[in-house]
């Protein structure tokens, strides 16, 4: 675990200037899809986002950390420890399956207690050998390559994690019998699903979506260039830092208007805070106007990586809402329901669930001189809260790299529209 850090913002303004990094969950699709065509699609502007950065390397590489030398094993096994890298994880164990060896695919702890249990069950269905070497329905998975395929139809549940859906399609171009792919209920992060597919699109692939089947055949990449957008999860903690300020005017280069991103919905989710949108000049400003707020339900269903930083917001503006669509927020990088409740709880906050709503009790809410943001091994955790400097005189947040797994420039950035930045000694 890294140092802490001391945030402090003089003044109640935000005013500059950002290029943010590539979008991760972006340029994770479009390291696989480059990896499965041979090359024929390369990747631009790929990400600086630990997580990216690891991925690239493992299928950069060919080749992975450690070998496993067991007497009773015929052919050596590599290993592969993604750390904390969950789509990393869900990635590669559909990607390992087409590959001529053997893997044992290994993360943090954290990672070991992330279910991996309803994708591994479609792949053992396609033909995969995939085996549990720990827990049952957990990583680290043993994965025997070389998949020889008994089917072309599986169906998997649409509620837990579009990931699932995702790791399975961008592989469904190279199985030899192509793959029509059931959702089963009601798709959850279904603007992921979406991206997917587009990028396959992109890169040559063609698929039909009719009511819950996604059907994609056998069928080869063809030679592009895959960009990568900026990334709006980022830049939705500077529609926050917006949303608490007195005023704000902020310029984020590079994101438009037409986005693959599911993310990009968070322009139409502060307009109820008063941050207009305006796309111009390669990027969009964002201006803090006055405005009374009256949305009292945000669904983020469609869009779970943005509900810290809206549920943070509303708790610091004291805005009692009600939020849906949180169901996988549990099997994240920590449970961020629970890790939501914990820390609103400092600034007397609460977030109580009531049979899937999530509702805001801020009749206690109170303004710290100073106070303390476990991050839980959460990048989002960290970046969600780190706003609330402008109204908290003194912000400790814990473990100050944990943000290098999506947004390594964040602190850095912070410092360019005047917030202080201080390492405390560990």
């Amino acid at each position: 675990m890294s140092p802490n850090i001391l945030l402090t913002k003089p003044g109640k303004t935000a005013n500059g200037a950002i290029q943010l990094t590539g979008s991760k969950s972006e340029c994770n699709r479009a390291l696989i899809i480059e990896a499965l065509s041979n090359s024929k699609v390369k990747v631009q502007n790929v990400s600086d986002a630990a997580d990216t950065v690891l991925l690239h390397g493992i299928l950069k590489s060919g080749k992975v950390n450690t070998v496993l030398a067991a007497s009773e094993i015929e052919n050596p096994i590599s290993e592969v420890n993604i750390g904390p890298a969950g789509t990393a994880m869900r990635f590669l164990t559909a990607y390992f399956t087409l590959q001529p060896e053997e893997v044992i695919l290994t993360g943090s702890a954290r990672m070991k207690q992330r279910p991996i249990g309803i994708l591994v069950d479609a792949l053992r269905e396609l033909g995969a050998e995939i085996d549990y070497v720990e827990n049952e329905g957990f990583p680290p998975i043993h994965i025997k390559g070389n998949l020889e395929q008994k089917t072309n139809r599986i169906s998997i549940k649409g509620n837990i994690s579009s990931q699932y859906i995702t790791a399975l399609l961008l592989i469904a171009a190279k199985l030899p019998q192509g793959l029509e792919l059931q959702i089963e209920g009601e798709l959850t992060s279904r603007p992921y699903v979406e991206m997917t597919l587009a990028m396959l699109a992109q890169a040559g692939i063609q698929h039909n979506w009719n009511d819950n089947v996604i059907s994609i055949a056998n069928q080869d990449f063809k030679e592009t260039e895959l960009p990568v957008e900026p990334d709006w999860s980022a830049a939705s903690y500077w529609f926050s830092i917006a949303a608490l300020a007195d005023e704000a005017e902020l310029f984020l280069g590079g994101l438009t208007a037409y986005s693959l991103q599911g993310d990009s919905v968070i322009t139409e989710i502060m307009a109820n805070f008063g941050i207009s949108s305006e796309f111009k000049d390669g990027g969009v400003y964002l201006k803090k106007e006055a405005k009374a707020i009256s949305k009292k339900l945000f669904n983020m269903k469609k869009c779970p990586d943005l509900a810290q930083t809206v549920i943070v917001v509303c708790a610091a503006l004291g805005h009692e809402a009600t939020f849906t669509g949180l169901e996988t927020l549990k099997i994240k990088e920590t449970d961020r329901v629970a890790a939501l409740q914990n820390e609103l709880a400092k600034m007397g906050v609460k977030l109580i669930e009531d049979n899937e709503q999530y509702t805001l009790d801020c009749s206690g809410k109170f303004i710290p001189q100073r106070m303390f943001i476990n991050t839980y091994d959460d990048h989002r955790m960290a970046m969600a809260f780190a706003p609330l400097a402008l109204l908290i005189p003194e912000l400790e947040v814990e473990d100050a790299k944990v943000v290098e797994k999506s947004y390594p420039a964040f602190w850095t950035d912070l410092e360019k529209v005047g917030f202080v930045v201080s390492p405390l000694a560990p």
